[in-house]
């Protein structure tokens, strides 16, 4: 089964992602693709949401209001995903809230519905260089604010320096050093009004060749690594490559036998370096009921649940070698 790439647009208020969402709908459009959008806006009114669709007409555009879209919406992401995903779309391309942070909608996109029928194709985040160097000062008294600005720099795999015409070349290298000690690995572009190189991102991604629903598989191991480029997806024997370039990468993990809680935590806490957050459902051999496990500020929970699916972890980080952690929870899963 195809999985369909998912672009996540991040970045401040007004930095220009509704922009460069619009010219990547458009380039989607001249190259055959048909694209799904999944909007966010922290008020009641949906101001850019009525302006791409009255740009874009015939393209599916779901809204989430009034909160952010990685915080208080975060339980509807997968429900709105999923159902864009029943027009059969061949990209999703999210445009989050101005205050989200990118790396919880990873979290979102491994809810059991959607396993397998997505993937993270690109994280950019939109940065605007007339005001970006005043962020820290601004907003010195809300460090949550300044811990998600940050993140939306540091997982990016690609920041757009959007508004340059507006500053000097002296603040734009004072600018490229400060986010270089955030990021040091992304590409990093110049742009007005949020004009780039679109191919960049949009290279390789293809129309979906059968769009008629298949069963799914949610027993796959997505790389998503920068250093190869690519994505393998394994369904049903068939190796599937997808060309990927997000440092934030997911692994699913089976676990179709009972597994210890201890086992489960030591095998996360010594991978624990690169691991954001993990959660997943599972039999701990405490009888037949599942239990939901997460895992995030180093810190575990479980808890009893009525779920009947498949068993698994979802683990989600920076730049996995998820072959080898597919193969070290082989190993340590089978120790019960």
């Amino acid at each position: 089964m195809t999985s369909i790439p998912v672009f996540i647009l991040s970045g401040f208020l007004g930095s220009g992602k509704t922009t460069l969402l619009l010219r990547l709908v458009h380039e989607a459009g001249k190259r055959g693709l048909q694209p799904a959008i999944l909007m966010n806006e922290l008020g009641k009114l949906d101001i850019d949401g009525h302006m791409v669709q009255s740009e874009l007409a015939g393209v599916s555009v779901k809204k989430l209001l009034d909160g952010c879209i990685c915080c208080d919406k975060k339980s509807e992401v997968a429900y709105a995903a999923e159902t864009l995903l029943r027009q059969r779309p061949d990209v999703l391309f999210i445009e989050l809230t101005g205050v989200a942070n990118p790396e919880e909608i990873a979290d979102c996109l491994a809810e059991p519905q959607l396993l397998g029928r997505v993937r993270l194709q690109h994280i950019v985040t939109v940065l605007d260089a007339e005001h970006v160097l005043e962020y820290n000062s601004l907003f010195s008294a809300d460090r949550q604010l300044i811990h998600t600005l940050r993140r939306q720099i540091e997982v990016a795999d690609l920041l757009l320096l959007n508004k340059v015409d507006l500053i000097p070349p002296t603040r734009l290298r004072k600018i490229e050093k400060a986010v270089r000690k955030h990021n040091p690995k992304a590409p990093m572009l110049t742009a007005v009004h949020s004009d780039m190189d679109l191919s960049l991102l949009l290279a390789g991604v293809e129309p979906v060749p059968d769009k008629h629903p298949a069963g799914r598989n949610p027993f796959h191991v997505f790389r998503h690594m920068p250093s190869s480029g690519q994505a393998a997806e394994q369904d049903g024997g068939a190796a599937v490559r997808h060309r990927s370039f997000a440092r934030l990468s997911t692994v699913v993990l089976p676990c179709p036998n009972p597994v210890k809680p201890e086992t489960v935590e030591r095998f996360l806490q010594a991978n624990a370096s690169r691991l954001l957050r993990a959660k997943g459902y599972l039999n701990t051999g405490a009888g037949p009921s599942a239990y939901l496990m997460q895992y995030a500020g180093k810190r575990f929970s479980w808890k009893q649940a009525a779920y009947d699916g498949e068993r698994y972890i979802v683990a989600i980080g920076m730049d996995l070698d998820s072959e080898r952690l597919a193969k070290e929870w082989l190993l340590a899963s089978a120790d019960m």
